[in-house]
């Protein structure tokens, strides 16, 4: 598409938007009696106007029918987890027994972790990237503690090369093959946190394999942002988090995502509870545990349902507008309008500020993040746009992130933060 630096061209993009009307079903916060222009989904995604009455139904029948709501209830309680399978099957690219939404995003990947991370004398080494979110790293680092081992010894991490802000896919492979004989499991981030770098799955999770490694994703970033095809990829196992792209609130369930050969092994070692055993035998109180066949048998607890019920209000959302495929069409022509505004600004004469987008720009390396070095400005240039009603974030040491999102962002929004940002650099 040929972009043009207009407010005009922006409004004609948005009248051909057949997702357009999705943007009316978020609630926006207000700066001076308008939408603020929000491009932090990355960190908290807008409220769906159905999640308060999604919620209330549920209130409603706790209300009205105490414990016998867990049957009784318009949504009954016992079962309500499993009306995700399917979307969530569908967004990630999974069979609907794959698929779990439980929990939050680390306990998931230490409850995969005591399944799938299994040293042994030969193979113990785990590798990641350097600039995963802290929060993996905190949950390797203490998994190879409770196996006896050494992080500075056991955790193998992959950085970009000197002068360069992005993983190199030949980088990853070949670490792969030289650890590769060391190697218990590889663990990515799907989509890196601060760069938005979107990595190649399918082929980390071949050569994962080829090594005789387990392989495994977070797709924090990942879910809601891009099109995945976990089972198909022949991924282990998957992790993520419901708050940000999935827009289910702060602190929403997560979720997981089992490939079906580990799934319907009963006998896979894991942490038993309650929720995880056989349904079909569960009320009999047996003593020993008996897992069900599917992801269902990770769970430990019953599932938390006010907040189930605001994630249900954000996924009846993503079924209504199809799915990944036109949201991510809808991504690509919206986040290369913004890519193609920041390139115009840096056009502009006597600016003090130069803006070096670090998110790669091809596409299929790409979700709807893009990540901006301020060089000469830094901070200030962030403070000084949300000062005047921009929603992104700031990540140390050095990046603005912006992620326009298909669901509910416009182009003209997208027109309007790029005039604002001109006015400061």
């Amino acid at each position: 598409m040929k972009y043009i630096n207009s407010l005009e061209f922006a409004r004609d993009l948005d009248r051909d938007d057949t997702l357009n009307k999705f943007r009316r079903m978020f609630l926006f916060p207000k700066y001076k009696g308008r939408n603020v222009l929000y491009f932090c989904g990355n960190s908290l995604g807008l409220q769906p106007r159905t999640t308060a009455r999604d919620i209330k139904t549920e209130l409603d029948d706790w209300s009205r029918y105490a414990s016998e709501a867990h049957f009784k209830g318009r949504n009954p309680w016992y079962s309500y987890h499993e009306k995700f399978a399917v979307p969530l099957a569908k967004l990630t690219g999974a069979l609907p027994s794959e698929v779990i939404a439980m929990n939050q995003l680390t306990v998931n990947l230490h409850l995969m972790l005591i399944s799938f991370y299994r040293p042994t004398k030969q193979r113990y080494k785990i590798l990641c990237e350097a600039t995963a979110f802290p929060s993996d790293l905190y949950a390797l680092q203490t998994q190879i503690r409770m196996h006896g081992y050494d992080p500075a010894e056991t955790l193998i991490t992959i950085k970009p090369r000197k002068g360069e802000y992005l993983l190199r896919a030949e980088d990853i492979t070949d670490a792969i093959n030289k650890h590769g004989e060391f190697l218990a499991l590889v663990l990515f981030g799907g989509i890196n946190y601060l760069t938005g770098q979107l990595i190649d799955m399918k082929t980390i999770a071949r050569e994962g394999h080829k090594a005789g490694a387990i392989v495994g994703f977070d797709l924090a970033h990942a879910m809601g942002n891009v099109e995945l095809h976990l089972h198909d990829w022949n991924v282990d196992f998957a992790v993520w988090c419901s708050y940000k792209y999935l827009n289910s609130g702060p602190g929403g369930v997560a979720g997981a995502y089992i490939h079906l050969k580990h799934a319907k092994n009963t006998n896979l070692l894991r942490l038993g509870g309650w929720w995880g055993y056989d349904k079909k035998t569960r009320f009999l109180m047996r003593s020993e545990y008996q897992p069900m066949p599917t992801a269902e048998g990770w769970q430990v607890s019953n599932a938390p349902v006010l907040s189930m019920a605001a994630h249900k209000a954000s996924l009846d959302v993503f079924m209504e507008a199809g799915g990944m495929a036109p949201l991510c069409r809808k991504s690509r022509t919206l986040t290369g309008y913004l890519e193609f505004l920041i390139g115009e600004l840096n056009k502009m004469t006597g600016i003090r500020t130069r803006l070096e987008i670090i998110t790669p720009p091809n596409n299929a390396e790409r979700g709807c993040q893009l990540s901006v070095i301020a060089h000469g400005s830094g901070k200030k240039l962030y403070t000084k746009i949300t000062r005047e009603g921009v929603y992104c974030d700031w990540r140390e040491p050095n990046v603005i992130r912006f992620a326009p999102a298909p669901l509910y962002n416009s182009y003209e929004d997208v027109w309007r933060l790029c005039q604002i940002i001109k006015n400061h650099i």
